[in-house]
């Protein structure tokens, strides 16, 4: 079976077409994607991570959440978890102040 002028050029667009760099009708090369984005419109950007909050701050507000709760368990979870710090101090002598 010989090929005529016609079919071996279907079969080269299809080879064209169906090859490893073909997208998907409507999709643009990234590059292209990235060129329009610089147009004044607001490109979509990846999340960044939050800043990270001062430790301190952090351990401040859960003693004043324990002071706010005002129970023993909640004292004494305060102070489970940091006993090096020194709202630790105020918490054991707000738990002493605390009926049993």
């Amino acid at each position: 079976m010989k090929l005529g002028p016609i079919s071996a050029s279907l079969i080269g667009v299809l080879a064209v077409l169906v090859g490893p760099d073909h997208l998907p009708i409507g999709e643009q090369p990234v590059m292209v994607g990235k060129a329009s984005a610089d147009d004044g419109t607001k490109a979509g950007r990846a999340p960044s991570m939050p800043v990270a909050r001062d430790p301190a701050a952090a351990v401040a507000e859960e003693y004043e959440a324990a002071r706010r709760t005002g129970t023993r368990e909640a004292f004494e979870l305060f102070i489970a978890r940091h006993g090096d710090d020194p709202l630790a101090d105020q918490a054991r002598a707000e738990l002493k102040r605390l009926p049993r």
